[in-house]
């Protein structure tokens, strides 16, 4: 076998029964001592002998094989957008706080701006996951998913009758963010937002139309452009739009994520446009960048990590056969004002 075969050729998988062979004893106890389960039942010795075992041998407990073997395993599955984006990566911290380390997290996630297919979702129920965690689904997604066992939505408003859920109030952050612009003046406003056409991406778009027409701050059809959670993305859709938008009097731009804010800013610098004094520009999500940009950006918070960490708990309780006291749990929103907006 020359060098390169070495190399490639897979190593044995070391078993319970090897290493119960290395420290003389049977390999109930190395399930005992892998499991932590040894108080009352193994000698300090025999624990002594089978811990040397496996660090020679390398061993490594199938938690996934026995639990599968039990007919459900410790996995549990979240089924979430981009994971690039910075809320989501806080989602899914609040999730692993909650869950702990009795529960295996896998992360099915999709390209960034496409929706998840409820398909790919299947093949890894396959793995008989001790519950399902969905962030921002659509209801086709969910009819077309038909998943049994516990399963908990994230960011999910109106698709209550399908499971329980954790949402944002993101329409109450949207009207604060809307009332705030029209107090410093402003009666022209773009929106830029996002295309992956979940709810809460419209439900934020038309909380803000709504009252920005109440408050008299005008956003025309013309002003209001799409496009994929990219900081580029967002930037080239500004450029191609602002020439008019600025003919036509708009004063301020409001986006759907903070993300797509950060490309509008990146972009009105490289156009000369000043922000706040000609433009003011906020977003959606609060992400830790927004607190340190140049200027800071006014945007609604959305409690990112709590959201991952409520759902995880939810979810913890149906895979434990507990009653939920609250099977519908809203989180608030809230307009946190920094200096990319200011009096038109």
């Amino acid at each position: 076998m020359d060098t390169l075969d070495r190399r490639n050729a897979r190593a044995p998988r070391v078993t319970a029964a090897m290493v119960a062979a290395r420290a003389g004893v049977s390999t109930a106890t190395v399930s005992l001592v892998a499991n932590g389960k040894t108080q009352g039942r193994v000698s300090d010795d025999n624990i002594s002998r089978v811990r040397t075992a496996i660090a020679e041998l390398g061993y490594v407990v199938d938690s996934i094989g026995s639990s599968l073997a039990r007919g459900v395993s410790s996995i549990v599955i979240l089924v979430t957008p981009d994971v690039s984006n910075p809320f989501f990566a806080n989602v899914i911290a609040g999730v692993r706080e909650s869950l702990g380390s009795e529960y295996q997290l896998l992360l099915s996630v999709t390209d960034a701006g496409e929706s998840p297919q409820a398909d790919d979702v299947r093949k890894l129920l396959a793995l008989r996951p001790a519950g399902l965690l969905v962030g921002a689904p659509s209801a086709q997604f969910l009819e077309d998913l038909s998943a049994a066992g516990p399963l908990v939505l994230l960011d999910a408003p109106g698709l209550e009758s399908f499971a329980p859920s954790v949402n944002l109030d993101v329409a109450q952050g949207a009207r604060q963010l809307a009332r705030h612009l029209a107090s410093l003046g402003h009666r022209r406003a773009a929106y830029v937002d996002g295309v992956t056409g979940t709810t809460t991406f419209q439900l934020r778009r038309e909380a803000f139309l709504e009252e920005a027409s109440r408050c008299g701050l005008s956003v025309a059809d013309g002003h209001i452009v799409s496009t994929s959670i990219d900081v580029g993305a967002a930037a080239a859709a500004f450029a191609d739009a602002w020439p008019e938008w600025q003919r036509e009097g708009v004063t301020a731009v409001v986006c759907g994520t903070d993300t797509h804010a950060y490309g509008v800013l990146q972009e009105a610098r490289v156009e000369g446009v000043r922000i706040p004094e000609e433009l003011a520009v906020a977003g959606f999500d609060d992400l830790p960048y927004s607190a340190t940009s140049n200027p800071g950006l006014t945007t609604v918070h959305l409690p990112a990590t709590p959201l991952g960490r409520k759902a995880g708990e939810q979810l913890k309780g149906l895979m434990e056969g507990l009653p939920l006291d609250e099977p519908h749990v809203t989180l608030e929103s809230t307009l946190v004002v920094r200096g990319s907006t200011a009096p038109s």
